[in-house]
Protein backbone atom coordinates (compact mmCIF):
# COMPACT_ATOMS: atom_id res chain seq x y z
CA UNK A 1 0.00 0.00 0.00
CA UNK A 2 1.00 3.60 0.24
CA UNK A 3 3.35 4.30 2.38
CA UNK A 4 4.31 8.53 1.50
CA UNK A 5 1.51 10.76 2.71
CA UNK A 6 1.77 14.67 2.45
CA UNK A 7 0.14 15.03 6.30
CA UNK A 8 1.02 11.84 7.81
CA UNK A 9 3.93 9.69 8.68
CA UNK A 10 3.42 6.11 8.29
CA UNK A 11 5.59 3.07 9.08
CA UNK A 12 4.87 -0.68 10.11
CA UNK A 13 7.02 -1.92 12.82
CA UNK A 14 6.63 -5.69 13.88
CA UNK A 15 2.87 -6.17 14.35
CA UNK A 16 2.19 -1.99 14.10
CA UNK A 17 1.22 0.52 12.12
CA UNK A 18 2.30 3.65 13.26
CA UNK A 19 0.34 6.77 11.97
CA UNK A 20 1.41 10.38 12.75
CA UNK A 21 -1.47 13.16 12.52
CA UNK A 22 1.96 15.63 11.24
CA UNK A 23 1.14 19.31 10.64
CA UNK A 24 2.39 20.96 13.55
CA UNK A 25 2.19 24.16 12.27
CA UNK A 26 -1.74 23.77 12.33
CA UNK A 27 -1.07 21.83 15.78
CA UNK A 28 -2.31 19.05 13.48
CA UNK A 29 -5.75 20.07 12.72
CA UNK A 30 -7.57 17.87 10.22
CA UNK A 31 -7.75 19.21 6.90
CA UNK A 32 -9.70 17.65 3.87
CA UNK A 33 -6.17 16.00 2.66
CA UNK A 34 -5.22 14.65 6.56
CA UNK A 35 -9.05 12.88 5.93
CA UNK A 36 -8.32 11.39 2.82
CA UNK A 37 -4.94 10.34 3.82
CA UNK A 38 -6.13 8.17 7.10
CA UNK A 39 -9.27 6.79 5.31
CA UNK A 40 -6.71 5.24 2.55
CA UNK A 41 -4.36 4.19 5.57
CA UNK A 42 -7.29 2.32 7.73
CA UNK A 43 -8.67 0.57 4.32
CA UNK A 44 -5.59 -0.44 3.01
CA UNK A 45 -4.63 -2.23 6.20
CA UNK A 46 -8.64 -3.82 6.74
CA UNK A 47 -6.91 -7.18 4.85
CA UNK A 48 -3.30 -7.19 6.47
CA UNK A 49 -3.21 -10.04 9.21
CA UNK A 50 0.66 -9.14 9.67
CA UNK A 51 -0.56 -5.81 10.75
CA UNK A 52 -2.79 -5.98 14.03
CA UNK A 53 -2.75 -2.53 15.45
CA UNK A 54 -2.63 0.48 14.62
CA UNK A 55 -1.52 3.31 16.74
CA UNK A 56 -2.63 7.04 16.29
CA UNK A 57 -0.41 9.63 17.21
CA UNK A 58 0.42 13.25 16.77
CA UNK A 59 4.02 15.26 16.06
CA UNK A 60 5.34 17.79 18.25
CA UNK A 61 3.39 16.67 21.53
CA UNK A 62 0.10 17.28 20.25
CA UNK A 63 -2.49 14.54 19.32
CA UNK A 64 -5.04 16.85 16.73
CA UNK A 65 -6.22 20.41 17.21
CA UNK A 66 -9.51 19.77 15.26
CA UNK A 67 -10.67 20.38 11.82
CA UNK A 68 -8.83 23.18 10.45
CA UNK A 69 -11.10 26.35 10.36
CA UNK A 70 -9.80 28.34 7.42
CA UNK A 71 -10.52 25.45 4.91
CA UNK A 72 -14.19 24.85 6.25
CA UNK A 73 -14.65 28.67 7.11
CA UNK A 74 -14.22 28.60 2.55
CA UNK A 75 -15.18 25.36 1.55
CA UNK A 76 -18.05 23.43 2.26
CA UNK A 77 -18.01 20.23 3.81
CA UNK A 78 -17.70 16.99 1.13
CA UNK A 79 -20.26 14.70 0.57
CA UNK A 80 -20.42 11.00 1.81
CA UNK A 81 -20.10 10.31 -1.38
CA UNK A 82 -16.38 12.04 -1.60
CA UNK A 83 -13.30 10.46 -0.49
CA UNK A 84 -12.12 12.78 2.23
CA UNK A 85 -15.99 12.99 3.53
CA UNK A 86 -15.16 12.28 7.57
CA UNK A 87 -17.80 10.43 8.11
CA UNK A 88 -16.45 8.08 6.00
CA UNK A 89 -12.83 8.11 7.85
CA UNK A 90 -14.74 7.76 11.15
CA UNK A 91 -16.82 4.63 10.46
CA UNK A 92 -13.15 3.10 8.39
CA UNK A 93 -11.08 4.10 11.96
CA UNK A 94 -13.86 3.01 13.98
CA UNK A 95 -14.49 -0.61 12.24
CA UNK A 96 -10.74 -1.44 11.20
CA UNK A 97 -9.82 -4.55 11.09
CA UNK A 98 -6.96 -3.98 13.39
CA UNK A 99 -7.16 -2.80 17.25
CA UNK A 100 -6.74 1.01 16.92
CA UNK A 101 -4.81 2.98 20.25
CA UNK A 102 -5.12 6.33 20.62
CA UNK A 103 -2.31 7.74 21.82
CA UNK A 104 -2.95 11.18 23.20
CA UNK A 105 -0.86 14.14 24.59
CA UNK A 106 -1.61 17.90 24.17
CA UNK A 107 -4.45 18.42 22.63
CA UNK A 108 -7.65 16.64 21.17
CA UNK A 109 -10.51 18.56 20.18
CA UNK A 110 -13.32 18.11 17.51
CA UNK A 111 -12.47 15.95 15.05
CA UNK A 112 -9.17 14.49 17.01
CA UNK A 113 -11.68 14.08 20.14
CA UNK A 114 -13.89 12.09 17.35
CA UNK A 115 -10.79 10.00 16.73
CA UNK A 116 -10.20 8.73 20.51
CA UNK A 117 -14.07 7.78 20.19
CA UNK A 118 -13.36 5.68 17.34
CA UNK A 119 -10.09 4.31 19.04
CA UNK A 120 -10.61 0.98 20.82
CA UNK A 121 -7.86 1.66 23.12
CA UNK A 122 -7.01 5.09 24.37
CA UNK A 123 -4.25 6.20 26.47
CA UNK A 124 -3.66 9.91 27.18
CA UNK A 125 -1.14 11.85 29.28
CA UNK A 126 -2.46 12.86 32.19
CA UNK A 127 -1.92 16.65 31.01
CA UNK A 128 -3.99 16.17 27.73
CA UNK A 129 -6.97 18.67 26.72
CA UNK A 130 -10.20 17.27 25.80
CA UNK A 131 -13.36 19.33 24.24
CA UNK A 132 -15.80 19.75 21.89
CA UNK A 133 -15.52 23.70 20.87
CA UNK A 134 -17.75 23.75 18.24
CA UNK A 135 -20.34 25.58 19.42
CA UNK A 136 -18.29 28.39 20.26
CA UNK A 137 -17.71 28.58 16.89
CA UNK A 138 -20.90 28.91 15.77
CA UNK A 139 -21.34 25.08 14.26
CA UNK A 140 -21.86 21.83 15.67
CA UNK A 141 -19.71 18.56 16.43
CA UNK A 142 -22.22 16.59 13.48
CA UNK A 143 -19.83 13.83 11.61
CA UNK A 144 -18.32 13.06 15.23
CA UNK A 145 -21.67 13.01 17.27
CA UNK A 146 -22.45 9.52 16.93
CA UNK A 147 -19.19 8.41 18.29
CA UNK A 148 -19.01 10.47 20.80
CA UNK A 149 -22.83 9.25 21.86
CA UNK A 150 -21.54 5.83 21.63
CA UNK A 151 -18.28 6.60 23.67
CA UNK A 152 -20.09 8.13 26.46
CA UNK A 153 -23.82 8.22 26.60
CA UNK A 154 -26.46 11.00 25.71
CA UNK A 155 -25.96 12.89 29.19
CA UNK A 156 -22.50 13.43 29.29
CA UNK A 157 -21.90 14.18 25.15
CA UNK A 158 -24.66 16.82 25.88
CA UNK A 159 -22.76 18.53 28.59
CA UNK A 160 -19.90 18.66 26.54
CA UNK A 161 -21.21 19.38 23.10
CA UNK A 162 -23.41 21.95 25.02
CA UNK A 163 -20.76 23.86 26.34
CA UNK A 164 -17.71 23.28 24.81
CA UNK A 165 -15.43 22.80 28.27
CA UNK A 166 -12.26 21.33 28.06
CA UNK A 167 -10.86 18.59 30.74
CA UNK A 168 -7.59 17.15 30.92
CA UNK A 169 -6.56 13.06 31.06
CA UNK A 170 -7.47 12.13 34.50
CA UNK A 171 -10.88 13.57 33.71
CA UNK A 172 -10.99 12.03 30.40
CA UNK A 173 -10.18 8.50 32.19
CA UNK A 174 -12.74 9.18 34.67
CA UNK A 175 -15.51 9.31 32.22
CA UNK A 176 -14.73 6.51 30.29
CA UNK A 177 -13.24 8.57 27.35
CA UNK A 178 -9.89 6.98 27.44
CA UNK A 179 -9.23 3.55 29.18
CA UNK A 180 -5.92 4.84 31.03
CA UNK A 181 -4.13 7.91 31.76
CA UNK A 182 -0.67 8.39 32.87
CA UNK A 183 2.19 10.96 33.53
CA UNK A 184 3.49 12.17 30.10
CA UNK A 185 7.18 10.84 31.09
CA UNK A 186 5.40 7.06 31.08
CA UNK A 187 3.04 7.54 28.13
CA UNK A 188 5.30 5.43 25.49
CA UNK A 189 5.77 2.86 28.26
CA UNK A 190 1.96 2.76 28.59
CA UNK A 191 1.32 2.12 24.68
CA UNK A 192 3.89 -0.61 25.07
CA UNK A 193 2.69 -2.66 27.57
CA UNK A 194 -0.60 -2.55 25.48
CA UNK A 195 1.61 -3.44 22.34
CA UNK A 196 3.03 -6.24 24.65
CA UNK A 197 -0.07 -7.11 25.52
CA UNK A 198 -1.70 -7.40 21.49
CA UNK A 199 1.84 -9.66 20.58
CA UNK A 200 -0.27 -12.56 22.72
CA UNK A 201 -3.78 -11.98 20.61
CA UNK A 202 -4.33 -13.78 17.36
CA UNK A 203 -4.51 -11.68 14.08
CA UNK A 204 -7.50 -13.37 12.42
CA UNK A 205 -9.32 -13.76 16.39
CA UNK A 206 -8.26 -10.09 16.06
CA UNK A 207 -9.92 -9.06 12.83
CA UNK A 208 -13.28 -11.44 13.88
CA UNK A 209 -14.29 -9.88 17.20
CA UNK A 210 -14.05 -6.11 15.63
CA UNK A 211 -16.52 -7.20 12.85
CA UNK A 212 -18.50 -9.21 15.62
CA UNK A 213 -18.89 -6.35 17.67
CA UNK A 214 -20.59 -4.44 15.06
CA UNK A 215 -22.81 -7.09 13.70
CA UNK A 216 -24.21 -7.86 17.49
CA UNK A 217 -24.49 -4.70 18.81
CA UNK A 218 -28.51 -3.47 19.32
CA UNK A 219 -29.76 -6.84 17.81
CA UNK A 220 -31.78 -8.69 19.46
CA UNK A 221 -29.93 -11.77 21.20
CA UNK A 222 -32.28 -14.57 19.17
CA UNK A 223 -31.60 -12.70 15.57
CA UNK A 224 -27.22 -12.61 16.19
CA UNK A 225 -27.47 -16.53 17.61
CA UNK A 226 -26.84 -17.88 14.41
CA UNK A 227 -24.30 -15.48 13.39
CA UNK A 228 -22.32 -15.95 16.81
CA UNK A 229 -22.48 -19.79 16.58
CA UNK A 230 -21.07 -19.91 13.18
CA UNK A 231 -18.58 -17.58 14.15
CA UNK A 232 -17.23 -19.48 16.66
CA UNK A 233 -17.09 -22.84 14.65
CA UNK A 234 -15.60 -21.33 11.84
CA UNK A 235 -12.73 -20.06 13.54
CA UNK A 236 -12.75 -23.07 16.20
CA UNK A 237 -12.17 -25.39 12.90
CA UNK A 238 -9.56 -22.99 11.18
CA UNK A 239 -5.60 -22.98 11.57
CA UNK A 240 -4.97 -19.95 13.74
CA UNK A 241 -7.65 -21.47 16.51
CA UNK A 242 -5.90 -25.12 16.18
CA UNK A 243 -2.55 -23.67 16.94
CA UNK A 244 -3.62 -21.59 20.07
CA UNK A 245 -5.32 -24.44 21.29
CA UNK A 246 -2.79 -27.07 20.39
CA UNK A 247 -0.44 -24.63 22.18
CA UNK A 248 -2.15 -23.67 25.37
CA UNK A 249 -2.25 -28.00 25.77
CA UNK A 250 1.07 -27.72 25.25
CA UNK A 251 1.70 -24.63 27.74
CA UNK A 252 3.89 -23.27 24.95
CA UNK A 253 3.46 -19.54 23.50
CA UNK A 254 1.10 -20.25 19.85
CA UNK A 255 3.70 -19.51 16.41
CA UNK A 256 2.09 -15.69 16.33
CA UNK A 257 3.28 -14.33 19.76
CA UNK A 258 6.76 -14.40 18.26
CA UNK A 259 6.10 -13.05 14.82
CA UNK A 260 5.37 -16.26 12.91
CA UNK A 261 1.58 -17.24 11.67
Amino acid sequence: MQTAFETLTFEIKDFAAHVTLNRPETKNAMNFKMVAELYTIFTGLRDRRDVRVIVLSGANGTFCSGGDIKEMRDHPVPAHESGVNLDKMLRACNEAAQVVIARVEGAALGGGFGLVCCSDIAIASTTAQFGLPEVRIGIAPAFISPFVLQRLGLTRSRALMLTGRRFDGTEAQRIGLVHQACPPADLESCVQQHLDDLRQCAPGAIAAIKALLFAVQDVPLDASVAYRADLLNRLRGGAEAQEGMMAFLQKRPPAWVDGGA
